[in-house]
């Protein structure tokens, strides 16, 4: 079975990444592409929205106003959210001792 790589990306909604600096990337961004940066914000203000929510959750289950169906289901996305976020941030620190070790 053969996968064709362009058809599977021609319609996806993923981010396009702008490389350069300067004027061009302004240029990108007003074309709709989004730079690195931007893309991380929007990911981790999507973790940090996760995590407040979980809390709320929790804090409504102790109080009894949310279904415990609810709350167990809000509080795990911010466990998962939690552990991907730890996840990234030790490969980020795995990532920069190498970098450091590295021979100039």
């Amino acid at each position: 079975m053969t996968v064709n790589l362009l058809s599977l990306t021609s319609g996806s909604t993923l981010p396009q990444f702008a490389m350069s600096t300067g004027n061009a990337t302004s240029t990108a961004n007003a074309q709709g592409q989004a730079d690195f940066g931007s893309v991380l914000q929007n990911i981790l203000g999507g973790a940090a929205q996760t995590l407040r929510q979980g809390e709320a959750a929790a804090l409504a289950g102790v109080q009894g106003t949310m279904p415990m169906q609810d709350v167990v289901e809000q509080v795990m996305a911010a466990e998962r959210t939690l552990q991907t976020a730890i996840g990234v941030r030790d490969k980020f620190v795995s990532a920069y001792l190498e970098i450091s070790r590295m021979q100039i």
